[in-house]
């Protein structure tokens, strides 16, 4: 499954694997694909520094990247704390009286939060780069547009390549403009943050407005036909992320939270701005349809509503309340039914790759198995 980009950042397969999780993302390097941490849990400088130590010992000298999370505007002077004044007292009592309703206990005196969203914050994701680039990452890619041009040009000084995100042509091009290196066509099905336009006609809208600039493909894939199939659309690899989430690598917290996501299907999902105020994609639960109830107070901007959750999304995992425990994740959710090493993940894309290659060249007549 090589490309030209994936010749270019001399891995074996173009499959570009993000994940929270350092452990999975030294295991896409090491089973031929691009492992790409995502940064945006990491507050403090040091929790980042450890893993990329972390990664650079167990990748085996493969290539991998960094996903972080900040705007292309700056907002100046904002602290966290101003934003936290800026949320409405009525949130937070629908917030107390939800989880009062589900019986979610506290968490201890003196615990904070395991889960808080300041990595929206852009100081945040600034101080995340000052430390990822002293390590030999090859790939920054940003969640929220195009990241700010003195960022863009202090990894093009280290020759490291930058992407972005799009749910749209136009963002696209966007991108372009700001001189972004690889562009992800990130369809309606992903999981996480998405547009509304599906994969299949995103991504040759996307190859298109932006050639020569290499695309990748986001949404819905999860086997090796949908790789093909990526390919055979123009793009030059394709970015998964809710894949990884049941390897035997990841790092998810709760044995319930897992058996949901095998038991899930493909219409178990739901785009709600429950978790961070914008449209993410995610498990369908009974705390994403509170918040989208008509009788819910309704959810508010980034980053507010993401401040405002993360102690009780805190909550609600550590303590596995089963109605309302969910996740970012994508359709693909229905593919993801049992627990697998990346490895045989890995497997099972090149192998599924390898007999949709061998059926499109029996029907156009050129041989093949």
């Amino acid at each position: 499954m090589q490309t030209e980009l994936s010749k270019t950042l001399g891995v074996e397969h173009a499959v570009f694997g993000f994940t929270p999780f350092p452990a999975v993302a030294a295991a896409i390097s090491r089973a031929g694909g691009f492992g790409v941490l995502g940064a945006v849990r990491y507050t403090a400088p040091d929790e980042l520094k450890r893993d990329l130590d972390w990664i650079e010992a167990h990748v085996d000298g493969k290539p991998y990247g960094l996903d972080v999370v900040m705007p292309a505007k700056k907002a100046e002077g904002v602290t966290e704390a101003d934003v936290e004044a800026m949320i409405p007292e009525g949130h937070r009592q629908f917030v107390k009286d939800t989880l009062a309703r589900y019986g979610v206990p506290e968490l201890a005196e003196g615990e904070a939060s395991g889960w808080r969203i300041t990595g929206w914050m852009e100081q945040v994701a600034r101080n995340q780069l000052d430390v990822a680039f002293d390590y030999p990452i090859r790939l920054l890619a940003n969640a929220l547009g195009s990241p700010p041009a003195d960022v863009v040009a202090r990894a093009h000084e280290r020759n490291v390549l930058v992407a972005a995100l799009a749910g749209s042509a136009r963002h696209a091009v966007k991108h372009q403009e700001a001189g972004i290196d690889i562009v992800v066509a990130q369809g309606y099905e992903a999981g996480g943050h998405t547009g509304d336009i599906a994969s299949m006609v995103l991504t040759p809208e996307v190859v298109d407005a932006v050639d020569p600039l290499p695309v990748l493909a986001a949404g819905g894939i999860g086997s090796g036909r949908q790789v093909a199939a990526a390919l055979a659309l123009g793009a030059q690899g394709v970015w998964l992320g809710s894949l990884w989430l049941t390897t035997t690598e990841a790092e998810l917290p709760s044995p319930k939270l897992i058996a949901k996501l095998l038991a899930a299907g493909s219409g178990d999902t739901v785009r709600s701005r429950a978790l961070t105020g914008k449209p993410a994609r995610q498990l369908r639960t009974e705390w994403t349809d509170a918040w989208d109830s008509a009788d819910g107070p309704g959810t508010l901007p980034m980053p507010l509503q993401g401040l405002l959750v993360a102690d009780a999304v805190s909550r609600i995992q550590k303590y596995e309340v089963e109605p309302l425990l969910g996740t970012p994740v994508g359709q693909i959710v229905g593919r993801m039914t049992s627990e697998r090493s990346v490895q045989a993940v890995f497997d099972d894309l090149t192998r599924g790759f390898e007999e949709a290659v061998d059926r499109i060249n029996r029907i156009a007549g050129r041989g093949g198995q």
